[in-house]
């Protein structure tokens, strides 16, 4: 796996926590249980809908499912996650307080905005949005309505 600049630990973590998910064998409940809340929780950090406590939580799960599963896969789930917390913890808190991915991979977090200097008025991007929430004039800048963007890029 390469990762570098544009790689959201965050979303990594939550893509491993998937995999940890669908794998457990379901025998035991920190496990089971414990996995999908955490993949819950990181799921809703992508999303830009993270909690303060969120960090908190995150990390007395791994700690608690680590010490309590009874497999290897519920012992080593935890451990990428405590990995990203401990060396990712701005991304993390850039995901939560300032709804802002540093990667520019999470979509739900993406802001597109149209650059008022380079818009020829030309209508091309309002022709092409699927979303139809770009509006304007011809020959005048037009604008997103962010609150209706899909974010499809």
């Amino acid at each position: 796996v390469i990762m570098d600049e544009t790689t959201c630990m965050v979303d990594i973590a939550r893509f491993f926590l998937n995999f940890s998910t669908k794998e457990s064998c379901g025998k035991c409940t920190p496990c089971r249980e414990g996995t999908k809340r955490m993949y819950e929780i990181l799921d809703r950090i992508t999303k830009g809908k993270g909690k303060a406590e969120d960090l908190d939580t995150l990390e007395n799960l791994a700690l608690t499912i680590k010490a309590t599963s009874l497999c290897g896969l519920g012992q080593f789930a935890p451990s990428p996650i405590l990995a990203t917390l401990k060396y990712f913890r701005h991304e993390f808190e850039a995901h939560i307080f300032d709804h802002k991915c540093p990667a520019h991979a999470c979509s739900a977090l993406l802001s597109y905005t149209i650059d008022a200097e380079k818009c020829k008025g030309c209508g091309m991007c309002a022709k092409n949005c699927p979303a139809t929430c770009i509006t304007g004039e011809k020959k005048k800048p037009y604008v997103i309505k962010e609150e209706d963007c899909i974010k499809c890029g």
